[in-house]
């Protein structure tokens, strides 16, 4: 790794670390109804809104009201989604004249964008039309986002709030996060992205002669806008096929280090965020320093993989699957940085990556993708843990456990349970489905321990959110469309549903006086202990899938075979 490339992870990390205590209190004062500077400028659509939907802002709700709520909203843009796509053929801006898509790939589809995930079974640029794009896909891009804010609001209300049932209102969460938190982000990276070059027209496809004398079709359209908010909302659905590796998205190494930084913006921002909302700062810089550890430790075992000598290349760097623009360290940095977050872009093929550096980006999702995670859903997935922790703790010292005053019973680890076993019982029951069945194994591009690792790195995706594929992988067959589509709405509700369920029940709940018995869920031996539960928890769980895919592929490679 060159002295550049270093320095550019650590200008990316001190900009992102200095601008975390800026986002959350920003994003405090949108949630609290403070004032703030967007607030003259964008107030009338927030008011126009509410109208709109004939919702009284200040009139919250109970968990089961707010949940209801979030699950009719997201009923109506899956079935909206799904309708654009299979009318597509008779929709304006069709200007590369694309037919309707089959009904499994646009019951994927629509399952994915609603979820945050952007898995994409399809290539954006010969399926989809410029209006499937911008209003199905680009304004999911926007509300999926908000949703993931919107739950860990009421989470966060839930902790801080006592002998109460009410913990906000969906609509308000809702139309709040896009207004001012996403839309401006979104406009002011869509902007310099196509100062850089990245492409925002509604031109057909063009037909150009290359160099070679060959004729060859370049794809055009409104990329940036949606490739600002793919990268801010945590989504990063690629307007093209190749996503964030394609010169169209992503075209110089300055829009791959805003790329990269997007993606963790906002929720290391909301660390901060849950700090202030519940009365101490200090607890949101221990979530953000547990999550920055993973973080690193990730970056550094990915980077140590992929730069270590390889006995099938000899002390070559490994430059299959990679943009010559950007090589191997910020490759590795945005494969890290991608499956950290639920968001999914790619600038390379992961499917490429060294055994151990795949392994770090299945791992990453198979956690719940908590290392700062999708927006909104890494926080309250980290949550999840934290109850789990301190339930341990209680176990440890024989004491009623408690986080944050708040004591932890039967009802919240329960849920906390279930939000953790809906993701690996659907990453591991659909891959051994798929390992199972010739549907499964049909679309295989390798044998052995990485054919595994294909298929257990697509169900991982789909469980955490992510969407980001191994490359290697043809998942545009009916029996991938509708298993990841099933997994991908498990891995979405069947963790927010429990969550909001935990935010109920501690909202109804007395706080405790802090005593000099309280257990400390602020310090050093907590990040550790949280820490701990997080890797041991994926340990026992995934070990023996990680054993038959990744660890044994590098312990063939390292004996010079390769699959």
């Amino acid at each position: 790794m060159t002295t550049l490339e270093l320095i550019q992870i650590i200008l990316l990390i001190a900009l992102l670390i200095g601008l975390t205590p800026f986002m959350g209190t920003y994003m405090f004062k949108v949630f609290t109804g403070q004032k703030h500077f967007m607030k003259p400028v964008l107030g009338w659509l927030e008011t126009l809104t509410y109208r709109f939907i004939n919702v009284m802002p200040d009139e919250e709700t109970n968990w089961k009201k707010y949940t209801v709520g979030l699950l009719l909203f997201n009923f109506i843009g899956f079935a909206f989604v799904f309708l654009l796509q299979m009318l597509q053929a008779y929709l304006p801006m069709n200007p590369a004249h694309l037919p309707n898509v089959s009904w499994h790939l646009a019951f994927n589809t629509s399952a994915s964008f609603i979820t945050n995930t952007n898995w994409q079974s399809y290539s954006g640029e010969t399926t989809l039309s410029y209006f499937v794009q911008m209003i199905g896909l680009t304004v999911q891009n926007f509300v999926s986002a908000a949703t993931g804010i919107a739950v860990i609001l009421a989470v966060i209300r839930g902790i801080s709030r006592k002998t109460t049932d009410k913990i906000g209102n969906f609509w308000t969460d809702l139309t709040r996060s896009t207004i001012y938190v996403l839309l401006p982000l979104s406009i002011i990276f869509a902007v310099i992205f196509v100062g850089q070059g990245v492409v925002q027209n509604f031109k057909s496809y063009e037909t150009v002669q290359t160099l070679q004398g060959t004729q060859q079709v370049i794809p055009m359209g409104p990329a940036a806008s949606q490739i600002a908010i793919k990268q801010i909302g945590t989504n990063g659905g690629g307007f093209f096929n190749a996503n964030a590796a394609h010169p169209f998205e992503n075209p110089t190494p300055f829009t791959n280090f805003l790329q990269i930084f997007a993606i963790f913006l906002i929720p290391m921002g909301l660390t901060y965020m849950y700090g202030k909302m519940v009365g101490s700062v200090r607890q949101g810089w221990t979530i953000f320093t547990a999550m920055f550890i993973l973080f690193l430790a990730g970056l550094c075992i990915s980077l140590y993989a992929e730069y270590s000598p390889n006995p099938n290349f000899g002390h070559a760097k490994l430059m299959e699957g990679k943009e010559m623009r950007f090589g191997v360290a910020n490759s590795v940095l945005f494969s890290v940085v991608t499956t950290d977050a639920s968001c999914g872009a790619v600038n390379s093929m992961h499917d490429s990556l060294s055994p151990i550096a795949g392994m770090v980006c299945i791992i990453n999702m198979m956690l719940g993708e908590i290392i700062f995670g999708g927006v909104g859903a890494g926080l309250y997935g980290m949550v999840v843990f934290i109850i789990l922790t301190v339930f341990i703790a209680g176990l440890m010292v024989g004491r009623t456990p408690e986080y944050l005053g708040k004591k932890i019973e039967a009802f919240e680890v329960q849920m906390a349970i279930i939000a953790n076993l809906s993701t690996s019982f659907a990453i591991l029951v659909f891959t051994a489905w798929a390992c199972m069945s010739s549907y499964g194994l049909a679309g295989l591009n390798n044998s052995g321990p990485h054919g595994f690792s294909e298929i257990l790195y697509a169900y991982t995706s789909a469980a955490g959110n992510n969407g980001s594929a191994f490359a290697g992988l043809n998942a545009n067959t009916i029996f991938y469309n509708v298993t990841l589509g099933i997994v991908i709405l498990i891995g979405r509700f069947g963790v927010i549903i429990p969550v909001l369920a935990i935010a109920g029940s501690l909202a109804k709940k007395k706080i405790t006086p802090f005593s000099s018995g309280t257990f400390r869920t602020d310090n050093w031996l907590f990040i550790t202990l949280l820490i701990g539960v997080i890797l041991i928890v994926g340990g026992l769980t995934y070990f023996p899938a990680l054993s038959l895919g990744p660890i044994i592929e590098h312990l063939l490679m390292n004996h010079g075979i390769n699959f």
